[in-house]
């Protein structure tokens, strides 16, 4: 077994299987790979509902635990981001939900506000998932959807244990129009690498300098390793693209910012990354006590002023945000090859920074229309759920 794959199975110290997925591929590669005194069968959720807020204490046991269960609700639906079309630029992206929670531990996660289960969990029927794909890719498969897996869960991270990206590959062949995005900040993509694909699988790190690496992102890859990997999907053919994301203030940021661009396009031309996307640090206020909980006032995240803003959430205040964004992008556009640029876009941002940012809105961009652009509302038991 190789070394990434024995050091990932020995984080977890427990795996609940369901008796309803007892049969499934995913418990079958789970026995076979974890030690069967760490599995334990059961009827419910192990340690029971939890009602209300997790402590530090109990989020962080849960990433310690791994739930293998059956979803009964629908895998296939919109990105959050387009329930705020009035106060955001949404991006026309859907998410397809194989899990919940992450064995990674980054200290802005959103995941800390919005999960409140007691293990991390994935699922076990996948197979409902791909049929959900399948009816809407019937009717609409000349349509360009855009469908990642990276929205509650980082989607390669636990890839080697489930396999689901060996799944997902071969149906997104059979509709080339459609475009299915992996989004992690591992570097574990070898499982997938001899998979046969249309060209549409787009496999997407988020990154970012290499102090924030170092001080928020705690047991992510380092940036040299998620570079090395992207470099390695692309000379397979895949796709790759990069969400720098969220950027955040420190004293030497603009140096850190400034490495991060040189080292992206030191590896990629222009045309040889799909997008790049740029959002700066945001959370919803309810979070801040469980982070500084679990990572104290040391933390840029934690000690950050933050202001309300759109959506709920607390953000940098409007002008640092446009400095940012500004900065990131002269760095990128100083780095054009032939008069040819690395297409960008924000992400989770309202109009005004739009403007303020590009002088103008996404759908004025030739580079971005298509992403941006409405797709027709279908199916509202699938696409208009939110």
């Amino acid at each position: 077994m190789e070394k990434a794959l024995t050091s990932l199975i020995s984080n977890f110290e427990k795996v609940w299987i369901d008796e309803r997925s007892r049969g499934s591929r995913l418990a079958l590669r789970i026995n076979e790979l974890f030690p069967s005194d760490k599995i334990e069968y059961t009827s419910g959720i192990p340690g029971g509902i939890h009602r209300g807020e997790m402590s530090a204490a109990q989020f962080n046991q849960s990433k310690k635990q791994l739930s293998i269960r059956p979803f009964e609700g629908y895998f296939f639906k919109r990105c959050p981001g387009s329930t705020q079309k009035k106060a955001l630029n949404c991006c026309n992206y859907y998410v397809l939900n194989l899990g919940q929670q992450c064995n990674m531990n980054c200290s802005y996660c959103y995941l800390q506000s919005y999960l409140n289960t007691p293990t991390m969990v994935m699922y076990s029927n996948i197979e409902k998932a791909i049929d959900e794909l399948r009816e809407m890719a019937s009717l609409h498969a000349h349509l360009p959807y855009r469908v990642g897996t990276g929205e509650v869960i980082d989607s390669l991270s636990l890839d080697e244990i489930t396999l689901f990206s060996r799944e997902l590959i071969p149906f997104f062949a059979e509709f080339p129009k459609w475009t299915l995005e992996f989004k992690t900040k591992s570097a574990q993509v070898d499982q997938f690498l001899d998979c046969e694909h249309a060209g549409n699988v787009v496999v997407s790190w988020s990154i970012n300098a290499p102090q924030i690496i170092e001080s928020e992102e705690h047991g992510t890859a380092r940036l040299h390793e998620r570079l090395a990997a992207a470099r390695k999907c692309k000379d397979r053919g895949f796709q790759v693209a990069f969400h720098i994301d969220p950027i955040i203030w420190f004293p030497e940021w603009k140096e850190g910012y400034s490495y991060l661009i040189d080292q992206i396009t030191k590896l990629f031309r222009p045309d040889e990354i799909n997008v790049i996307s740029l959002g700066t640090l945001r959370f919803q206020p309810e979070q801040r006590h469980i982070m500084r909980e679990r990572f104290g006032m040391k933390s840029y995240v934690t000690s950050a002023e933050m202001f309300p803003s759109e959506g709920n959430k607390l953000r940098y205040d409007s002008a640092l945000r446009k400095e940012m964004f500004n900065f990131v992008l002269n760095q990128l556009r100083s780095k054009a090859d032939s008069g040819k640029s690395y297409r960008s876009f924000l992400c989770m941002e309202t109009p005004e920074t739009w403007i303020s940012t590009y002088e103008t809105g996404p759908m004025q961009n030739p580079q971005l229309k298509d992403y941006f652009r409405p797709l027709p509302k279908v199916n509202s038991d699938l696409a208009n759920i939110s």
